[in-house]
């Protein structure tokens, strides 16, 4: 293997990403409105109104979340609800969704997350039935090498806060966390990576069922899938990743961005 030639390969690939990538410019409430749809579109809030979507707003201590009683695919950028830290609406006559206070707590401990997604999509809701944190057995998986934490004990409805405390402990200083009897929950540096993480992590509990269910799962290698999970986490892929799903979302429903 010529390690000279494989690394100026791979630095010319971050060149042309880093030069060459051109994303759309949506406000917070329109990124966190198609990221909503996208994760209601690939299963993720099959339950009804089970999970929560948040991310920061341009004041501190203030929130863009869905509105509590609509469905993730109904959402809207015009439907965002605005709240403060003790979940106080503050652009309307409507209720924020009480298990948002458990969010609150991860970002006081994280000042580098700027949206939080928790959803109880079917794979990951199965995984974490049966007491097995994930497994990075593929290279799709590879963006949770070392960042998906594993919660071994529910520790009851998310609404109070001693459920905050225990989650944002688990969580750490993590990307990502499975929550036993429960679902899945992404802390992302932006709405695009909480989202796509969310959409990823749901894939690779899929996969990772379907494969204990014939075999033996193997894990990758931590250098093959340190290199993967670096790449894959590029805010550039991920900022594509998010696109490409918004697309569809707008094939479809065009005027949520409104």
């Amino acid at each position: 293997m010529n390690q000279a030639a494989d690394a100026a390969i791979r630095a010319r690939v971050d060149a042309e990403l880093a030069q060459g990538v051109r994303l759309p410019d949506y406000s917070p409430p329109q990124r966190l409105a198609l990221a909503c749809r996208m994760l209601a579109a690939n299963g993720h809030w099959r339950g009804g109104l089970a999970g929560q979507i948040t991310a920061r707003a341009e004041n501190p201590g203030t929130f863009w979340t869905l509105r509590f009683g609509e469905g993730a695919d109904e959402a809207s950028a015009s439907r965002m609800a605005l709240i403060d830290e003790d979940l106080r609406v503050l652009n309307g006559d409507f209720m924020a969704n009480p298990a948002n206070r458990f969010h609150i707590w991860v970002y006081r401990e994280r000042p580098d997350v700027q949206c939080i997604v928790h959803t109880h999509p079917p794979a990951a809701s199965a995984l974490s039935m049966i007491g097995k944190p994930l497994v990075v057995s593929h290279m799709d998986s590879t963006p949770f090498f070392e960042q998906c934490a594993y919660l071994p004990e529910w520790p009851g409805l998310p609404i109070a806060d001693n459920e905050g405390e225990v989650i944002a402990q688990a969580l750490g200083g993590r990307h990502s966390l499975l929550l036993a009897h429960h679902g899945l929950l992404t802390a992302g540096k932006s709405i695009d990576e909480a989202a796509v993480l969310a959409l990823w992590m749901e894939q690779a509990a899929d996969l990772q069922l379907r494969a204990e269910a014939s075999g033996t799962v193997r894990s990758i290698a931590p250098e093959r899938a340190r290199e993967a999970r670096d790449f894959l986490l590029k805010p550039e892929i991920i900022g594509l990743t998010f696109a490409y799903f918004a697309r569809q979302v707008l094939r479809q429903s065009p005027a949520c961005l409104d």
